[in-house]
């Protein structure tokens, strides 16, 4: 089975949207051995979209758990996520961070400005999404959650001065192709190959994202003052 996970954007035809991500939850399981859940979906209403948890006001609509038990239903079976998926088509692909993978989740330009000191530094990178809401998610390896905080001290960062944040165990972050509101869909900066299937730890990343997201930090000030 080919190894890499093709980009697509959603679709407007139903079926072909729905196959998209029943494809693409079944590779991410069989071929990364990520585990899988579905999320909530979009619904026309009214001629708007609206998420399917029945929030007008939903933070993020279209692409969060459907219900609290998420963590158990999550599998890393192929089989089972097609069956997942064929009960419900249009559900949004969910990924629990904590298990296989974290994620470092920056401002889109902080990320950007970071992924390319990592390429200049020729650094391991492993899959690395963009999410419509300008967000980047850089994945690395279980247990960066834990220790985040304290390597950005190290590097002289206060935590909460940086919007750097390290998602792991009881958090989810969604895959491509999901789509989330009315914004467009989730998709790969990094996409996942066989050359990234070993994903870096946290320590090997996290001096160019403080950095990144320290500069953006202080932009934002300048822009406040």
């Amino acid at each position: 089975m080919e190894e890499t996970i093709a980009v697509t954007e959603a679709v407007h035809i139903p079926q072909q949207r729905g196959a998209q991500l029943l494809d693409n939850a079944v590779r991410y399981a069989e071929e990364r051995h990520w585990d899988v859940f579905p999320g909530t979906w979009l619904e026309a209403v009214h001629g708007e979209e609206r998420c399917s948890c029945g929030d007008a006001a939903c933070a993020s609509p279209g692409a969060h758990p459907a219900r609290p038990d998420w963590a158990n239903q999550a599998t890393g079976s192929g089989v089972a996520a097609r069956r997942l998926w064929s009960k419900q088509p249009k559900a949004s692909i969910l990924l629990p961070t904590g298990r296989t993978f974290d994620a470092l989740d920056v401002p889109e330009s902080a990320g950007f400005l970071a992924l390319a000191r990592l390429e200049r530094m020729d650094l391991p990178l492993g899959p690395v999404t963009c999410t419509p809401d300008r967000r980047m998610l850089f994945f690395v390896l279980p247990g960066a959650a834990l220790k985040v905080p304290d390597l950005v001290r190290t590097l002289g960062w206060t935590p909460s001065a940086i919007d750097l944040i390290a998602r792991g165990e009881g958090h989810c972050v969604a895959a491509p192709p999901t789509r989330i509101g009315g914004h467009g869909a989730v998709q790969w900066a990094r996409r996942p190959t066989p050359a990234n299937r070993w994903l870096p730890d946290a320590d090997e990343l996290i001096s160019p994202l403080a950095y990144a997201c320290g500069r953006e930090a202080a932009a934002e000030r300048t822009r406040r003052g």
